[in-house]
This record gives C-alpha cells, sequence and structure tokens, in this order.
C-alpha cells in the first residue's frame, strides 16, 4: 500500500507542478493590467480600437490586391448582414468572399460557420484544417443541387487567425493582458467547381487568395494601432 500510494505522489506531482506554473503565468501576464487600471483587465476590458474600420469593411468592402471586385453588396445570412465580394482575376477565375466583421466591442464569434451553411442550404463534407502562413483555415467541399464549391474560412485577428472560435478567445485575452483586444473579422472563400469534385486540386487556387485576404485585412482593417 505504501510503494502504491507513493508512487501514486510520484505521479500526480508534476501534474500540480505544472499547474502552478500555468497559474503563475496567468498572475504575471494579468499583473500589469491591473495595477495600470487598478482592476482586472477581464471585468472591464479595453475597447476594440478597429471598431471604426470594421464598419468600413462591412459597409464598402475591401480592395484585394490582383483581384478585381465584379460586384459587392450587403448579403443577409441568418439573422446577421455580410459583405458580399464577387471576384475575378487575370486568368478570369471566379470566386467569392464573405466577410462579416465584428460590430462591437463585446461581441465574439459563435455561429457563424451554422448560420452561412444553412443560408445556403449546403451540404458540406472532406472538413479539415490546413496552415497556410500565419493562419489555420477550415478546407471544405460545400453544395447544393445546382453547384459544388471548395471553400477556406477562418476567424481573422490581426496576428493570425483560425476557424474555431476558441483561438480568437486566447489571443484575445492575452490581448487584454496588454491593454488591446483582438479584433475580428469571419471570413469565408469560396471557389465554384465541378459538381461533386474533388477539392484537393482547388487548394492551389484558394490558399494565394486567402493569404492576400488575411494581409489586407490585417493591413487596413484590423491594425490596433
Amino acid at each position: 500500500m505504501l510503494t502504491l500510494l507513493a508512487k501514486s505522489r510520484r505521479v500526480k506531482l508534476p501534474k500540480v507542478v505544472l499547474l502552478l506554473i500555468l497559474s503563475g503565468l496567468v498572475c504575471l501576464g494579468a499583473l500589469p493590467g491591473y495595477v495600470a487600471g487598478g482592476q482586472w483587465r477581464w471585468t472591464a476590458p479595453p475597447k476594440v480600437a478597429a471598431l471604426d474600420t470594421l464598419k468600413i469593411l462591412k459597409k464598402n468592402g475591401i480592395e484585394i490586391p490582383g483581384w478585381q471586385t465584379i460586384e459587392k453588396q450587403v448579403t443577409p445570412i441568418g439573422e446577421h448582414k455580410w459583405m458580399r465580394q464577387e471576384l475575378q482575376d487575370s486568368t478570369q477565375t471566379k470566386a467569392t468572399v464573405l466577410f462579416f466583421p465584428q460590430a462591437r466591442s463585446i461581441d465574439q464569434p459563435q455561429v457563424e460557420w451554422a448560420d452561412l451553411d444553412g443560408s445556403q442550404s449546403w451540404k458540406t463534407d472532406s472538413h479539415r484544417q490546413i496552415q497556410t502562413n500565419s493562419i489555420t483555415v477550415e478546407f471544405l467541399r460545400a453544395w447544393t443541387s445546382k453547384q459544388t464549391y471548395a471553400v477556406m474560412r477562418w476567424y481573422a485577428w490581426e496576428n493570425g487567425g483560425h476557424p474555431a472560435p476558441i483561438q480568437w478567445f486566447i489571443n484575445d485575452r492575452i490581448a487584454q493582458w496588454q491593454n488591446r483586444r483582438a479584433a475580428w473579422v469571419a471570413v469565408s472563400v469560396i471557389l465554384p467547381i465541378e459538381p461533386l469534385e474533388d477539392i484537393e486540386p482547388s487548394r492551389s487556387k484558394l490558399e494565394p487568395l486567402v493569404q492576400t485576404v488575411q494581409s489586407t485585412l490585417t493591413n487596413q482593417v484590423l491594425r490596433s494601432n
């Protein structure tokens, strides 16, 4: 019995130490913000500095280098309105980009992908996450009875992006410790393909557009200073 108890203590000890280290890092990260403001950052988080540029994005869209915007309009999706831009490049390749920017400092990403799938009556499969430069995107196939699409989507913020809201939440907490916020935009890049075609050949077309959209958002919309 004593031997088993000793082994149990040896197994638990590293977990306790790790927990203490993580707790200490959180406290050290939060302490400067607390000292400066007199209260914990997450009880009174700072305002999102990019709200004005986010509103302009929702109203006017953005110019995407290497692509011509042939049509743009504010489109109802679910209970919200998105900016929809129809694009075309020099090879006559056509694509659609949908933007749903954060509107208020308290807004958090939640069900944007479910809203999008439902509003378009999409069936989807082939879901997977891929890394492209500084961001992770969800890569999937979507289709209706009339059209099939290769889709990449993610939540964009200033220094990265990811399709899972929890990743934005972590980045926003880190930003709050530095008296900033991680402004976000839900982005979906959509490329028409042949009916029920494999999406892998479309990856080489989508990735450069995704990277251009992310860098344009970072430089023109999401910067906090």
